[in-house]
């Protein structure tokens, strides 16, 4: 007893101060705040996608009497996914190797809960999506975190080299990246796939590199997206459609194992023991039917990115120092303020809420999302210009 007390003591722990901030701060206070400029997390503040709605409601209507039974990873989802990344990847997977989620964040929960134990050490990069250690932790293993310098937040193979020990099971890899917008591009990638070979063979058993794809469909300036399994064959690619939906209510995406992935079929099977686990980790059954209606759907990536570059100019001319992302919802800037967690107060006081960087281990910070609509990019730029003065 005393052991699991410490195990959640410390789950508690990781993101304490994101639930206290989230439970207590500015956004809570102001979020309903009649003409606020919400800028906080990656959430729609315009109606949703037509099509989306018009999938939803095709397939609402019952086809036969098991419409609505019990669901695993259905064939015709796995089809479709694995046709979408072999078309993206060159990659031949397999639908046999993919497993359908609960979204990204539950193909990251049955992953590392399949894959680490007690005893393992899972490396994650900094600044990171604020439950990555929460994730690992719960798994029983031990979260390694390897900073990225601002403000390029470049990947660094040789940081991560230096972090791994013989207790190495897995690392996480966010690209594009939450919070910094960053893409790793091919030289970065193919430098680290040659560490974690390296390390593998060193240590005698594969180190899992899990690649956090959720983004990857966002993506600015015509940039060629690649995926770190096109550079390291023993990589499970996560994904969600939310993002691409900028619907993130709605939960389904997808584990998917590379064809040179280690054990595969016993790697499958773990991962269905912890979707049953996890209280039925499987998508409904309306969104794994709707699933190829949803392939196609996409946010307006070229407002996205018109509503980045408004935003970065606009903040450099006021002095911010801004990340330009390569995609993602996401820009960070530098608060002119060393305290960012006062300054987004004073911006909240102004009407604009962000998330300040200490949320994302990048205290100095904020982050700023780019769903927010164009007339709240204007009310919010104001409240960037007063509170820089």
């Amino acid at each position: 007893m005393a052991i699991e007390e410490r195990r959640m003591d410390r789950m508690i722990g990781t993101v304490a101060h994101v639930f206290d901030w989230i439970s207590n701060g500015p956004w809570q206070r102001h979020r309903q705040d009649e003409g606020i400029a919400d800028f906080t997390f990656g959430n729609p503040q315009e109606m949703p996608l037509p099509g989306l709605v018009d999938a939803l409601q095709r397939h609402a209507v019952p086809r036969d009497k098991d419409w609505f039974a019990y669901k695993f990873s259905e064939g015709e989802p796995r089809r479709v996914v694995v046709d979408s990344l072999r078309g993206r990847t060159g990659i031949e997977f397999r639908p046999e190797d993919v497993a359908m989620t609960t979204g990204a964040f539950g193909a990251l929960g049955v992953t590392i809960r399949a894959l680490c134990d007690v005893g393992d050490e899972v490396i994650f990069l900094s600044p990171p999506w604020f439950f990555y250690e929460l994730m690992i932790a719960s798994s029983g293993a031990t979260p390694v975190r390897v900073r990225l310098a601002a403000p390029t937040f470049d990947l660094d193979p040789d940081a991560i080299a230096a972090a791994i020990t013989p207790r190495t099971r897995a690392i996480i890899v966010n690209s594009p990246n939450n919070p910094s917008g960053r893409i790793y591009r091919a030289p970065e990638l193919a430098a680290l796939g040659e560490v974690l070979t390296d390390a593998s063979k060193r240590h005698g058993r594969p180190i899992i590199l899990i690649s956090d794809e959720s983004y990857n469909r966002i993506v600015f300036d015509d940039i060629d997206f690649r995926s770190p399994a096109q550079d390291y064959g023993a990589t499970m690619t996560i994904y969600t459609y939310g993002k691409t939906l900028l619907a993130p209510g709605q939960r389904i995406g997808y584990a998917a194992m590379s064809p040179t992935f280690p054990d595969r079929e016993t790697t499958a099977f773990k991962l269905m023991v912890q979707q049953l686990a996890a209280g039925w980790g499987f998508p409904n059954a309306l969104l794994q039917y709707a699933i190829g209606d949803l392939e196609g759907l996409s946010v307006d990536i070229a407002a996205l990115q018109a509503r980045r570059d408004r935003m970065v100019a606009a903040l450099r001319a006021m002095g911010y120092e801004v990340t330009r992302p390569d995609g993602t919802f996401y820009l960070m800037a530098r608060s002119p303020d060393p305290d960012d967690m006062a300054f987004t107060e004073r911006l909240a006081e102004l009407g604009t809420l962000v998330l300040p960087g200490t949320i994302v281990e990048c205290p100095g910070w904020f982050r700023i999302s780019l769903t927010a609509s164009d007339e709240m990019v204007e009310r919010g730029l104001e409240a960037f210009r007063t509170a820089a003065g």
